[in-house]
């Protein structure tokens, strides 16, 4: 999960890059063409005929809605705002994934996740500097892309175990652009042959960063692995600075280091037991 997260930001600096030539309702269309590109050969070469889930349909359906929602809206978000404060808005996410996962999947909530979620909210709120002026439009997008996102998170926790990855990721990207293509003929323009790498690198960081996300929910809790979406903030931040200029504020400093150390509170502590007749270390 860690990893996928630091992926993401790639995904997040190639669209905003892109945004200056191409409408981001159409961005969204074709990095789902070029992910559907390197998912499905995957997927009939692993499954056949059955690439598609057999069961939870509806599920599928609704957390790709819920995907969709959020990508769009984030898009366009970032396309008027800064990077880092997108992403910052944005990241009210992983506070309503962990709330959901204990109300809708009956997950237990522990004092380390609950001190987690208030250190990570503390360090976006730190960094959003909430009554500070005006609220750009921009930043509410990205807040609904989060909370899309947190719907999208638990929805993906409830069908983990039901289809592999790559028979989930057929699924989101062929039926989604079927979902974004009304959206995308409304607002084309025909890729220049120079940024056709860039879409294709949009598409293949964003299915290694799902493969990786899918993966992690098979293996942990959705309340577990929230807080860790929290590395994306750190990895924009970077982007946005190298690429974009944005250079991160004090508050934004500060909010990271809160943030991280949410992330912290909830890596795994294992007690190892040692073998028969040896000391404990």
């Amino acid at each position: 999960m860690a990893l996928a997260m630091l992926i993401i930001p790639s995904v997040d600096g190639l669209a905003k890059h892109l945004s200056a030539t191409y409408s981001p309702l159409m961005i969204g269309w074709v990095s789902f063409a070029a992910s559907s590109l390197i998912v499905t050969p995957i997927a009939v070469r692993l499954h056949g005929p059955a690439l598609l889930p057999r069961t939870q349909k509806w599920l599928h359906l609704l957390r790709l809605v819920f995907l969709l929602a959020a990508a769009t809206m984030y898009f366009v978000a970032i396309s008027r705002i800064p990077l880092a404060t997108a992403v910052s808005a944005y990241f009210i996410g992983p506070v309503v994934a962990a709330l959901l996962s204990v109300v809708v999947l009956k997950e237990r909530m522990t004092i380390a996740k609950g001190l987690s979620l208030a250190l990570g909210l503390a360090g976006a709120m730190v960094i959003l500097q909430p009554g500070a002026g005006p609220i750009e439009p921009g930043l509410i997008l990205a807040f609904g892309s989060g909370v899309a996102y947190a719907c999208f998170q638990v929805t993906t926790r409830r069908i983990a175990e039901a289809a592999s990855p790559f028979q989930t990721l057929a699924f989101q990207y062929l039926m989604g652009l079927v979902l974004l293509a009304p959206q995308a003929a409304l607002n084309w323009t025909t890729p220049r042959i120079s940024d056709l790498w860039l879409f294709a690198a949009m598409g293949s960081c964003g299915v290694f960063a799902h493969v990786l996300s899918v993966l992690a929910f098979r293996r942990a809790e959705a309340s577990t692995l929230a807080p860790l979406s929290y590395l994306e903030l750190l990895g924009s931040a970077l982007i946005g600075y190298l690429a974009f200029g944005d250079t991160p504020g004090g508050s934004v400093v500060i909010g990271a280091a809160l943030i991280v150390a949410a992330g912290a509170l909830l890596l795994p502590r294992r007690m190892v037991s040692p073998a028969p007749g040896t000391p404990a270390a």
